[in-house]
């Protein structure tokens, strides 16, 4: 047996952290992108693309192929895999034979402007990756500018939240904030803050008309909303259910209120 190349295993250790390890990704912030989908998406949307890892005898797909020559020319590392070293990293069942390290884009909340947009929303809490990829996708989906993420508990490139998305992270910008700085840019740019919540006293089909940009605020899927995210809400809204219903699903309740302000703000 070929001893193995310590260049290649080097470069298989650290995807795997930066997939598997939290604090790697976040202070080295990368992210780990795997398939044909994510890595064109990456390209087309002008992320930095700091590696990419394909194997040659995997990857069939023209436009990728073409695309990884394209990055090799324009100076993007690349590393070459046998479809063993490949499948070693791939998390998809059937290996697409192509994959990236990104860098992280962020967003500062002082240059964000609100009124450039459909709306936002608030998150400082989700308990499932998919739901969190349900309402990235539904984002994108509506016209949504993205999400602003209070605290660090919330991790939008996670490799769970990203498959669920299915690409739609590339068309979301996020943001990171805290709780004094997120009041003081509420308070500077006055946008309706609506939070969803079962106890709220506006039915959603009851909304009011919003002529600005609104921030969405939605709780964490088992407490709802946080102390701190009600008191920054200037309205509360429940969506009405049957008798004995249980709440919904994050995803689902998201996707319902999203929906409802594209009605509003953007027509059918």
């Amino acid at each position: 047996m070929a001893a193995a190349d310590p260049r290649i295993e080097a470069v298989l250790r650290q995807t795997d952290t930066v997939q598997n390890n939290r604090h790697y990704r976040d202070r080295h912030q990368l992210f780990y992108v795997e398939g044909i989908r994510g890595f064109v998406q990456a390209v087309d949307t002008g992320f930095t693309i700091k590696r990419i890892l394909f194997s040659d005898k995997l990857l069939i797909n023209p436009v990728a192929r073409k695309l990884v020559r394209q990055q090799r020319r324009a100076g993007v590392a690349t590393v070459n895999l046998s479809p063993e070293a490949f499948r070693r990293i791939a998390t998809h069942k059937r290996a697409s034979g192509v994959a990236a390290l990104i860098q992280q884009q962020w967003h500062d909340l002082s240059a964000t402007d609100a009124n450039q947009s459909l709306c936002w929303t608030l998150l400082d809490s989700v308990r499932s990756p998919g739901n969190l990829g349900t309402l990235i996708r539904t984002s994108a989906a509506i016209g949504g500018a993205g999400f602003i993420l209070v605290g660090n508990s919330v991790d939008p490139y996670a490799p769970s939240v990203l498959r669920s998305a299915m690409g739609a992270s590339f068309h979301q910008a996020f943001v990171r904030t805290d709780w004094a700085s997120l009041r003081t840019w509420i308070a500077e740019r006055d946008r309706p803050v609506i939070g969803a919540s079962p106890g709220g006293s506006v039915p959603l089909h009851a909304l009011p008309q919003l002529a600005t940009a609104p921030l969405l605020v939605l709780g964490e899927e088992r407490q709802g909303l946080s102390r701190r995210q009600s008191d920054l809400c200037k309205t509360l809204v429940r969506i009405p259910m049957q008798p004995g219903a249980d709440s919904l699903n994050l995803g689902v309740a998201g996707g319902l209120f999203l929906y409802e302000i594209r009605r509003q703000r953007a027509g059918p």
